[in-house]
């Protein structure tokens, strides 16, 4: 795929193509109004579900060119490549349940288009090798949708622990409880739970694989620290469910720190609290996903510090993150469109000639998607093994 001019790629929206989001999908439509949110793309078509009556149907919702609305991924590729260099996407969000991410993005990548991509980035390790070969090969952007990563207070918590804020980091507590996989609904033919518990669409993990991920990714976006081995439990506590709906993970971590993680699908009137509490030998942070614009910072003998997003104290990455001044909330969708901001700067930067700049290069890549599936190998067979304590390879 040709970029155009230098001036063009500096000023036009660029244009962007998915595959899933079609009719009544929850995350299609928030990478949609995310992607959009900048007034820097427009969507121009896609192939938005394995039904193709579906698709077209999501091509008329959207008041899309019927000629770029198309019946599979494999025909979008074809009929985009077929168009003037000028005219075809410059990028493609899959927005797939997970066992279609790999084939979609490995087959954008060879044909010379940026991705962005929703997690768990492919069913597997192996998987996730070749697909992080592609991206290698292709020199084309390749985003990974952990948005927890874009919120202002996330980003000013990462900078606290690398400006030695925490001193050493000793003790990562991070979790992520719902509720709303406490019964069956997946029987009901509820969408979104239908193939998030079945392995041939979801993969080895189930809870483990949808908000597990989630968990991982913030802890090590935060402190930049790997996992050297981990002591897990995987529990189905719904009869007859195939995948895990309970996650607990005790963590060691390669410099020393201790850790836990602890995910679920079945805590009682939880809704979406992700949270995380980072101890280190001079200072500790809280943020709490559902209080998102709010960062604690503690010191031993002094009060608590509430530190506020959109204030000049903020970090830079922090204010490049923030949109309108403090006090006014900033959340989900916003920090969706942080990722998709970050990701769009690069590709116009390569476009451009340029190398992206540092800020500009914030946003999950293929190698956070590797030691994603990294983590759900390790964590599953921990919690098969009666030896337990598991060592993390990547």
């Amino acid at each position: 795929m040709i970029e155009g001019s230098k001036t063009d790629a500096a000023t036009r929206k660029l244009r962007m193509g998915m595959v899933g989001g079609g009719p009544g999908a929850f995350i299609g439509d928030v990478h949609r109004k995310a992607a959009r949110l900048d007034g820097q793309v427009e969507i121009i078509g896609g192939a938005f579900h394995i039904e193709p009556a579906k698709s077209h149907e999501m091509g008329r919702i959207l008041n899309l060119d019927p000629k770029r609305v198309h019946d599979n991924y494999e025909k979008m590729i074809k009929a985009e490549l077929a168009l003037p260099e000028e005219e075809r996407i410059d990028f493609v969000s899959i927005t797939t349940p997970n066992n279609w991410h790999f084939p979609i993005a490995k087959a954008f990548l060879d044909a010379g288009f940026n991705v962005i991509c929703e997690k768990p980035m492919t069913m597997d390790v192996q998987e996730a090798v070749e697909l992080k070969k592609a991206v290698e090969a292709s020199g084309k952007v390749f985003a990974l949708l952990h948005n927890y990563t874009g919120y202002p207070m996330v980003k000013h918590a990462r900078w606290m622990v690398q400006q030695g804020k925490l001193g050493k980091v000793q003790k990562i507590v991070v979790e992520y409880p719902q509720d709303w996989l406490l019964k069956r609904i997946e029987l009901e033919g509820q969408q979104q739970a239908s193939w998030r518990t079945d392995p041939k669409q979801a993969g080895a993990g189930g809870c483990l694989g949808d908000i597990g991920t989630h968990a991982e990714n913030l802890a090590h976006y935060i402190t930049r620290l790997y996992i050297d081995e981990l002591c897990a439990d995987l529990t189905s506590f719904a009869t007859g469910r195939l995948l895990d709906d309970d996650v607990n993970v005790l963590l060691r971590y390669e410099n020393g720190a201790r850790g836990v993680l602890h995910s679920s699908q079945i805590s009682t009137g939880e809704e979406n609290n992700l949270n995380i509490r980072v101890w280190g030998t001079d200072g500790a942070l809280q943020w709490f996903q559902e209080n998102p614009n709010y960062l604690y910072y503690f010191q031993q003998g002094e009060p608590v510090q509430i530190l506020r997003r959109g204030n000049g104290y903020i970090c830079e990455a922090g204010q490049r993150a923030t949109r309108i001044p403090p006090g006014h909330p900033e959340a989900f969708i916003e920090a969706f469109a942080n990722i998709y901001m970050n990701a769009i700067d690069t590709m116009r930067a390569r476009m451009m000639g340029k190398q992206p700049t540092e800020l500009e290069l914030d946003f999950p890549n293929v190698k956070d998607g590797l030691v994603g599936m990294q983590f759900i190998e390790t964590v599953v067979a921990s919690s098969r093994s009666d030896a337990k304590w598991e060592k993390f390879h990547r």
